[in-house]
């Protein structure tokens, strides 16, 4: 017994074509990109026609993603700024409702970071002067609202953060060393002001405002009594070496560089707590 060939296809009979991710499926619809048939489920909308899956991922790959002025992902919605804004008001609204016992265990004190409670050092950056004062929160929060969003657009969302929390931490170590005790957004927030400045003298911007801001809080921070020129002045001379280090960190290696920058800062702060005592317990003012 001997096998026929199969029969001739009939005249302008054709192959259906079929999706190449389901083949069950008849179309007649055809990737704008590759050419292969597609089914409705796998159609994705293109600027012309229609793309397959994989055409869409490469095309994604292929476009460059948006950065913000000094690296990092651009920022549309300064979210860091409203998170800050709020874990503020959160730390202040406990603080009406259980004054003294949040102040205690949660304010800048240097003894009591001496002593090895270091949180101190970053839960009193989100404390201010408890009621009936209300000018100390209503200003850094309004600083805050002014400069956040502009500076996290340019920073980018990650180096943002180290800077406020950095300043903050770097307005508490001042205060550990020179100081006794204080509570206050103030050191972040003149974290901000010198960033503000480096920002704008990178850019090519008159940094005058800049500078005039600096200096009328400056002045007002030792004329207006009961405030911490320690907290202040510390948070000023951390965010301003590291928006330095943000703003004119080569544009190669950009990333590597600015984290190299933010943790050298962080490790500087840990080692000038951990290695020096408070300036007010040698002197005897820390009891």
């Amino acid at each position: 017994m001997t096998s026929q060939p199969p029969p001739p296809p009939q005249p302008g009979a054709q192959a259906v074509p079929t999706c190449y991710r389901h083949p069950e499926r008849e179309t007649y619809v055809r990737c704008q990109r590759c050419e292969r048939p597609i089914c409705p489920d796998c159609m994705r909308e293109a600027a012309v026609g229609h793309q397959c899956p994989e055409c869409v991922r490469e095309g994604s790959r292929e476009v460059r993603q948006a950065q913000a002025t000094f690296g990092g992902a651009a920022v549309a919605t300064p979210r860091v700024t409203w998170t800050l804004l709020i874990l503020n008001v959160l730390a202040y609204g406990a603080e009406v409702l259980r004054p003294d016992e949040v102040v205690q265990r949660f304010a800048m004190w240097s003894l009591g970071v001496h002593m090895g409670e270091w949180w101190r050092l970053i839960t009193s950056a989100f404390l201010h002067s408890p009621p009936p004062s209300f000018w100390h929160i209503l200003f850094n929060m309004w600083a805050l609202y002014a400069l956040g969003p502009e500076l996290e657009r340019r920073l980018g969302a990650g180096r943002f953060a180290a800077l406020y929390l950095l300043s903050a931490l770097g307005g508490s170590v001042a205060i550990y060393l020179f100081g006794t005790s204080a509570v206050g957004a103030s050191g972040a927030i003149y974290g901000l002001f010198g960033a503000l400045f480096v920002v704008a003298r990178r850019l090519g911007y008159d940094a005058r405002g800049a500078l005039w801001l600096i200096g009328i809080n400056v002045v007002l921070t030792f004329v207006v009594p009961g405030i911490s020129w320690q907290g202040h002045l510390g948070g000023l001379v951390t965010g301003t070496i590291l928006a330095a280090g943000f703003a004119y960190a080569p544009p190669r290696n950009r990333t590597l560089v600015q984290a190299g920058v933010a943790a050298a800062v962080l490790v500087a702060l840990v080692l000038l707590v951990t290695m020096l005592p408070p300036y007010g317990l040698l002197e005897g003012a820390i009891t």
